[in-house]
C-alpha cells in the first residue's frame, strides 16, 4: 500500500517532527504531490514479466509509459537497479541515500517489486512516501529530498535520468534524515 505522511519540519527548539499526517488513498496522494511539483503515477506492465527478467525485458515490458516520460522530458538515460537483502553493498548505498541531497536534474523511480520510502522537504514539510510495486514518483530538480531502502532492502526500480550520466547528487550537509522514522519503522507502524 502507497503511504504519504507529511511532517512539519522542527523548529529551532523541537527536536522530533512529530507523527505527521497521513493517507494511503492514491488520489490524495497523487494530488497533495502534485501541488509540490511531484508526479505520482501508476503504471502497469504490457505483459507479465518473468521473475528473473533482466534488464531488457523489464524496459520493454514498460516501453509504452517510458516513451511516453521520455518524449515529455527528454529523458536521456535510463537504468534497471535491483537491491536485496544480499547485496554485498547494501549498507554502503542505504547510507548514501540516506543523507539529503539535490540534483541538478530530475529524479524518476518506477518500482517494479519491493518497495522504499522517499523524503521529499520542502519548505517548512517533509512529504515521506511509502512508494511500492506499480509506483512511479519524480522528485523536480533542486528539492531537498533522502530515500531509505531500509536494513534489509529488497526493490527494483526504472531509473530515468535527463543526463547521459545517470545518478548525481549534491549533498546539503544537513542531518535532517535521522530525525524521521526509516523505512523499517514505518513498515512496522502500518503492520
Amino acid at each position: 500500500m502507497s503511504v504519504l505522511t507529511i511532517y512539519n519540519v522542527p523548529g529551532d527548539f523541537d527536536d522530533q517532527p512529530g507523527n505527521g499526517e497521513r493517507c494511503t488513498d492514491f488520489c490524495t496522494i497523487r494530488d497533495q504531490l502534485n501541488a509540490i511539483g511531484v508526479q505520482f503515477e501508476r503504471w502497469t506492465a504490457n505483459y507479465e514479466l518473468a521473475a528473473d527478467a533482466d534488464q531488457e525485458a523489464i524496459i520493454a515490458a514498460y516501453a509504452d509509459a517510458i516513451s511516453r516520460l521520455k518524449e515529455q522530458y527528454g529523458f536521456q538515460s535510463l537504468d534497471v537497479i535491483n537491491v536485496t537483502p544480499d547485496h554485498p553493498e547494501k549498507e554502503a548505498l542505504r547510507q548514501k541515500f540516506l543523507a539529503e541531497h539535490v540534483h541538478d536534474d530530475f529524479e524518476v523511480r518506477f518500482f517494479i517489486e519491493g518497495c522504499g520510502l522517499f523524503y521529499l522537504h520542502v519548505a517548512d514539510k517533509v512529504y515521506a512516501v511509502l512508494c511500492e510495486q506499480g509506483d512511479l514518483i519524480s522528485v523536480p530538480a533542486n528539492t531537498r529530498h533522502w530515500f531509505d531502502m531500509g536494513e534489509n532492502p529488497r526493490f527494483k526500480t526504472i531509473r530515468l535520468f535527463t543526463t547521459p550520466y545517470g545518478w548525481v547528487a549534491n549533498f546539503t550537509g544537513d542531518a535532517i534524515a535521522g530525525r524521521y522514522p526509516t523505512l523499517d519503522q514505518t513498515v512496522a507502524e502500518l503492520s
